[in-house]
């Protein structure tokens, strides 16, 4: 008969730990690729004069 080892609770939370983090990190570098596009583009419309003053 085949015995399944469980892994422990410190690997698990490790690996819970692990997968967060990269969560985490992809959602910031989404975060600031968005926050660079948007500063970009106000850039290009202060370049421009395109703004104006209502």
């Amino acid at each position: 008969m085949k015995t399944i080892k469980k892994p422990s609770i410190s690997q698990l939370l490790t690996r819970f730990d692990n997968e967060l983090k990269n969560i985490l990190l992809n959602d910031l570098k989404t975060m600031k690729a968005a926050k660079s596009g948007v500063l970009n583009s106000i850039k290009q419309g202060m370049d421009a004069g395109t703004l104006s003053a209502a």
